[in-house]
């Protein structure tokens, strides 16, 4: 077989489709560490603004048998509820398994999505309150983007908290970009209005506001900056996702103002997303 029929036959065999494939339909990279992409939705997907799913691509194909076994892993789904398309925000990791191959995706290819949504970052795990905190680092903002893009975020609370913590500027843009759009969302901008207080704060890259999220907690500087009172069980509710120490320190303090942790069945004051944090 010459060169020109290998290419021929080459290019004649069927493109392998992935199970449960949807299709990526934009890309941005927002710095060397960040991205974000979007994929096509499943017809048949329902799913409550905070929750995630299982996504990923084929392995390498087994030395041994020669099949290839999927690599899938949590990730938060970032759009709304309403949204026709699914967003995610995630890290490169140079030498993650699925991060390392997920960030050179492009316009056109397909991941593996399984369409069964869990996740306990839901408005209904938590009680009727009257102001929503949101604590986030890193991609951890990602269920977030999709609750703040939620109509009934806003018609269950006076006012929503975002707070969200990165090691330098660049890594805020994302949070940023969305939570300054909100207002003129042509959906949900009336609802917004003045409801969203947003506090970012970088951790290494100096910034105008500096500071971990719970060292501002603690010491009080959030509610002095923002003009609120300390958090309290009657009225404050809480949601947290970032790392296993972030949440662990966060869930204690939550529980120092006199906050109980929630779930999907036993709703309460704060609730946090642990799929991430291994």
């Amino acid at each position: 077989m010459n060169d020109t029929t290998a290419v021929a036959a080459e290019k004649a065999r069927p493109v392998p489709t992935l199970p449960d494939a949807q299709t990526v339909t934009s890309v941005q990279h927002w710095t060397d560490r960040l991205f974000s992409f979007r994929v096509t939705r499943p017809q048949s997907l329902r799913f409550r603004s905070g929750e995630f799913v299982m996504i990923g691509l084929m392995g390498d194909p087994d030395p041994k048998t020669g099949k290839q076994k999927p690599i899938l892993r949590a990730y938060s789904i970032a759009s709304p509820s309403w949204d026709e398309e699914l967003e995610f925000y995630s890290i490169k990791v140079p030498d993650g398994p699925l991060t390392s191959r997920l960030q050179h995706i492009e316009v056109g290819d397909q991941i593996i999505l399984r369409p069964k949504p869990v996740g306990t970052l839901v408005l209904d795990a938590l009680l009727p309150g009257k102001r929503l905190w949101m604590f986030a680092t890193g991609t951890g903002i990602a269920p977030f983007a999709s609750l703040l893009r939620d109509p009934d975020t806003y018609e269950r609370y006076d006012e929503v908290v975002v707070m969200h913590t990165c090691r330098e500027v660049g890594e805020l843009e994302y949070g940023r970009q969305l939570v300054e759009g909100l207002a003129e969302d042509p959906l949900i901008g009336e609802l917004v209005g003045d409801k969203v207080r947003y506090y970012p704060t970088t951790t290494r890259e100096q910034s105008p506001r500096m500071g971990r999220i719970t060292d501002n907690l603690t010491s009080g500087k959030v509610f002095a900056d923002l003009g609120l009172p300390p958090m309290d069980p009657e009225h404050d509710r809480g949601m947290v996702c970032g790392s296993l120490a972030f949440n662990k320190d966060i869930m204690a303090i939550l529980e120092g103002f006199g906050l109980r942790e929630g779930a999907n069945s036993e709703p309460a004051e704060f609730v946090v997303e642990k799929a991430f944090v291994g």
